[in-house]
């Protein structure tokens, strides 16, 4: 082939994946219509509380309450759940969607885009929301790029998704991080303007973090570390002074989704399961909740404990 030949295949290729995202993006209103409204009409199996279709704060988002997490003891595009082995990963997300969870909660650093694309396929996109997050530094295994445009369109390539529902900057550590990842912000802010993204956030690791994302004007969605414990727990802070953080962001539209919520296996007793679930969920702190269950039966246990804490 030569030299010209070869720069009209370039141009092409990259007018035709142009044009495939353009379309995405065109359709995507209409996507996002059918998906809320197919949630809406969907009943949790059995009146079950814990996946019960719930709108998230003030984005018009539906989603069930509880969420599958990916993303157990992750690090470096890979976590307990990838290294679960792609059969077992698919029965997982299988059996929680059979069960009513219909909230994938993922990131670029679990390492799980692939292995949901692989679970999810042939499960039409109404019956599930999807989430991700971007891990904005370099380290050895990802060279951020400064922004999230390059960010969200390869999540929607390896998730096989036109629309990320929700899209997160990852474990936030201090109160700075509004000036420190503003090129983040604004990207995302014109990707949700286009539809690519329909909710932003941040997840928080930091007490100031969380102080911030609960005022700030830009963030829609806040993942928070929440249980009865607290700092011994995987917690930012005590429960006494996160709880009315949570509180107040909610009442101000906020959309608060509770993590740690069993401290990042630090609360195994069924007791002290059972104490989390019903502080968290008797104090109205969170609009959902994600626990990065491992096995059918941890999703049985969690549902079922979600169910009593509910209905207490």
């Amino acid at each position: 082939m030569d030299m010209h030949a070869r720069v009209r295949t370039n141009e092409t290729e990259g007018f035709s994946r142009r044009r495939f995202f353009a379309a995405a993006l065109a359709g995507a209103g209409t996507l996002v219509a059918g998906t809320q409204a197919a949630l809406a009409d969907q009943p949790s199996p059995g009146g079950c509380p814990a996946t019960q279709i719930v709108t998230l704060g003030r984005t018009g988002i539906k989603a069930s309450r509880l969420a599958q997490g990916t993303g157990w003891n992750g690090s470096g595009r890979s976590s307990a759940h990838t290294r679960l082995g792609e059969k077992a990963f698919n029965e997982l997300i299988r059996h929680g969607l059979d069960r009513g969870i219909a909230f994938m909660d993922c990131a670029d650093l679990y390492g799980s885009h692939p292995y949901l694309r692989t679970a999810l396929n042939g499960v039409p996109r109404d019956k599930y929301i999807v989430m991700s997050k971007i891990w904005p530094r370099t380290e050895y295994w990802n060279l951020a790029s400064g922004g999230a445009v390059k960010e969200v369109d390869r999540f929607r390539r390896e998730l096989n998704v036109e629309v990320l529902d929700i899209c997160l900057i990852h474990c936030m550590t201090n109160a700075n991080w509004p000036v420190e990842y503003e090129r983040v912000r604004d990207e995302l802010s014109e990707l949700k303007v286009k539809g690519a993204v329909r909710a932003v956030g941040v997840s928080c690791h930091d007490l100031g973090a969380l102080k911030v994302a609960c005022t700030h004007p830009w963030t829609d969605v806040i993942l928070a570390r929440i249980n009865n414990v607290g700092r011994d727990a995987a917690m930012d802070a005590s429960p006494d002074e996160v709880a009315p953080i949570l509180k107040q962001a909610r009442a101000d539209g906020k959309v608060i989704l509770g993590m740690k919520i069993f401290g990042a296996g630090k609360l195994t007793t069924p007791e002290q399961k059972d104490a989390s679930l019903k502080y968290v969920w008797g104090n109205g702190l969170v609009d959902a909740t994600t626990v990065g269950m491992l096995s059918i039966q941890e999703i049985d246990d969690t549902i079922e404990r979600m169910n009593r804490a509910l209905t207490a």
